[in-house]
């Protein structure tokens, strides 16, 4: 069995679903599905049956998930090993960051990066969701956390404050008292779903969001306040905070790796590209601009 069909079966084993494992691996769903087969033809033994609630694994396919992890564990080894070896920089680099950074401060940042290391193939993958970095889903992950996973190593950029924001006119006519306060609902991340809830208790949304950049245009049409962060919610003339930072809302921004990766020379020229930019930028994270 060649490698390329291991990473297939492997990935699907991960998912637990045949159109997960597309997903996950960039190809199309029959592409799984007759990879899975023509592996099952050539073992003359099924890998997957069907239950109730979808696919589950063999004992063969069992065995096989376990062969795959160890070929897969030896590659990257060897792969970490070659890439610790040399001087040049070069290779793939992907980076997970959350969408609103990504596309609006982060993005000059990653392009100086790309110009200054014209060999490293630079990939941004965005999502609000965690990455399995001991998979390699990607090499680096830019997140918002007090509390990074035990199995990760980084860096702590900086602090990224929030606050309460609304568009200009809507807070004036709520000050005048000529309008109710109203709550946005998001449902965008853990930590903005739970300082909403605080805020307004009663939970009586009449409009909910689930991304930050459809948050900070409801704002911009008057439908209510919400949290934003301060790097997106100072940047918008439209916009004015409604109530100011609170400490209890900040969060670290951390550069996360996994281990195998710390000597590896396109991780280490990103770090010291991304800290020193950061520093640079920091007060606009930290809402003091």
């Amino acid at each position: 069995m060649n490698w390329d069909d291991a990473r297939i079966f492997l990935a699907f084993a991960r998912e637990g679903s045949i159109g997960a494992a597309a997903k996950r691996l960039g190809v199309q769903h029959s592409t799984v599905s007759r990879r899975i087969h023509a592996m099952e033809s050539k073992l003359a033994v099924p890998l997957v049956k069907r239950s109730a609630h979808g696919y589950i694994l063999t004992q063969t396919g069992t065995d096989l998930r376990a062969s795959a992890l160890r070929m897969e564990q030896e590659l990257r080894a060897f792969e970490t090993v070659s890439a610790g070896q040399s001087d040049e920089a070069s290779g793939d680099l992907t980076i997970s960051a959350i969408a609103n950074m990504a596309s609006s401060l982060l993005m000059p940042i990653f392009a100086r990066f790309s110009e200054t290391h014209p060999k490293i193939n630079l990939r941004v993958n965005v999502t609000n969701s965690s990455v399995r970095l001991s998979e390699r889903d990607a090499d680096i992950a830019l997140r918002q956390t007090n509390a990074p996973a035990e199995t990760l190593i980084g860096t702590r950029l900086t602090t990224v404050s929030s606050a309460v924001y609304g568009s200009v006119g809507y807070c004036e006519e709520v000050k005048q008292g000529k309008a109710t306060e109203r709550w946005i609902g998001v449902d965008c991340c853990d930590y903005h779903r739970n300082w909403t809830r605080n805020a307004c208790p009663a939970a009586d949304h009449v409009f909910c969001v689930d991304e930050t950049s459809v948050t900070a245009a409801a704002l911009r049409e008057g439908l209510g306040v919400g949290y934003l962060p301060c790097f997106l919610g100072d940047s918008d003339p439209t916009l004015t905070r409604f109530r100011a930072p609170e400490q209890k809302h900040d969060l670290g921004l951390w550069c996360l790796y996994h281990r195998d990766l710390r000597d590896t020379k396109r991780v280490s020229l990103f770090r010291a590209h991304l800290s020193k930019e950061i520093e640079r930028i920091a007060p606009l994270f930290e809402g003091k601009i």
